[in-house]
């Protein structure tokens, strides 16, 4: 599984790449994007997301 980011729910806060162990999270044009390769799958980001934008998939 690797994490999958709502464009329409992400507000680019970046809560989610401060919390990503892995740096597999950036923001891009005010949205996150998350690295597949990068991911490790620990779901730091989805628990930390204060929009709910950040799934498992």
């Amino acid at each position: 599984m690797v994490a999958f980011v709502s464009k329409d729910e992400c507000v680019g806060c970046g809560v989610c790449v401060d919390a990503c162990p892995s740096e597999a999270i950036k923001m891009v044009d005010d949205v996150a994007a998350v690295d597949a390769d990068a991911c490790i799958d620990c779901e730091a980001c989805v628990s930390e997301c204060p929009n709910s934008a950040i799934s498992m998939k």
